[in-house]
């Protein structure tokens, strides 16, 4: 036999990268359309879609023009949405009074998504910023958001958007209680199969800007949202947010934002076995459409960083890239 001109171990990693159709055999983890959740913007004045500034591509729907944009979604393997409102006429208030009303602009249009759209799973937001006066998710009372008045709101709230058709409560306030006083009111209503998807981990963040500029929900000088939100510099705060939700009847937790926290979606991941989901804010959405729009990334970019939220241990991902990528993986099939 012939000597070894170099001494290698049998065992050759780049085997297995030889080619596309190799590499697809091996691969840990594949991004499916079917996991994929697009958050939606719709306003209750618009008579026509509006482009969203702050978040090139995307769009503040009107009533026609959501329901349009659900019928694409749908053709291409999209099956959950992500419902947020932009208000306008309706006089906002410190106390968000237009969130109890069982007939407002969101429980209406929820009824009238799931009559056209039996089969959608309807995500439906539960906090008050889209509704108070001060852009914050609860009651201002004495320069502070008073969590326990705010309770009281989002289960009613939540009993509004669950009657209206909503299938997927998420709660995204941060006050501390509130799955358990939201779960205890949609127990005694009759709405025991009403699935609650808490933002569980929910870090005050920097990235949240675009977002707000599409609900209309900046929040006046004053308070800062770090009073409810996580603090960044925490980690190990997450697993005692998650653990006190799921002892309270969350059945899915959310970790957000989610590309700056792939480590708080691999903790949570590792130590729970409820699912575990992960939102692609405004902001990672923003920062990278403005570098592939002056080409310092190409659009690969957007598959790379949905595929290290799945690595990283979520079940599923919030993402305006959602449409995209359902477009793209249709064209390629």
């Amino acid at each position: 036999m012939k000597a070894l001109s170099r001494k290698f171990p049998y065992t050759r990693s780049r085997r297995l990268r030889s080619n596309q159709t190799i590499r697809n055999l091996v691969a840990e983890n594949q991004i499916q359309v079917s996991k994929l959740i697009q958050p939606l913007f719709v306003s209750d004045t618009n008579k026509k879609n509006v482009e969203i500034t702050t978040m090139p591509g995307q769009k503040l729907f009107s009533k026609s023009g959501l329901f349009k944009e659900i019928e694409t979604l749908q053709k291409i393997g999209i099956g959950s949405v992500a419902l947020f409102p932009n208000l306008t006429s309706i006089k906002k208030n410190n106390f968000g009074d237009e969130a109890l009303n069982p007939e407002n602009f969101l429980c209406s249009i929820l009824e009238q998504i799931k009559e056209r759209f039996p089969d959608l799973v309807l995500i439906a937001d539960v906090a008050l910023d889209p509704y108070t006066s001060s852009g914050h998710d609860g009651v201002v009372i004495n320069g502070s958001v008073d969590n326990d008045l705010t309770l009281n709101s989002l289960a009613e709230m939540s009993l509004n958007l669950a009657k209206s058709g909503a299938d997927i409560l998420a709660p995204s306030d941060m006050m501390d209680g509130r799955i358990g006083v939201i779960r205890e009111s949609l127990e005694q209503e009759g709405h025991c199969d009403t699935i609650l998807l808490s933002y569980a981990a929910k870090y005050a963040s920097n990235f949240y800007g675009p977002f707000r500029d599409a609900v209309g929900s900046k929040q006046k000088k004053g308070i800062s949202k770090s009073t409810y939100q996580m603090d960044i510099r925490n980690s190990k705060e997450s697993l005692k947010e998650i653990e006190l939700d799921i002892n309270e009847g969350a059945d899915i937790v959310m970790v957000k934002p989610a590309m700056v926290n792939q480590d708080i979606i691999k903790l949570v991941s590792d130590n729970y076995d409820v699912p575990v989901f992960a939102y692609q804010v405004s902001g990672e959405y923003t920062m990278l459409m403005n570098s592939i729009d002056k080409k310092i990334f190409d659009h690969n970019v957007i598959e790379e960083s949905l595929m290290a939220l799945f690595r990283s241990g979520s079940a599923s991902v919030l993402t305006y890239f959602a449409k995209w990528f359902a477009q793209q993986y249709d064209k390629s099939n």
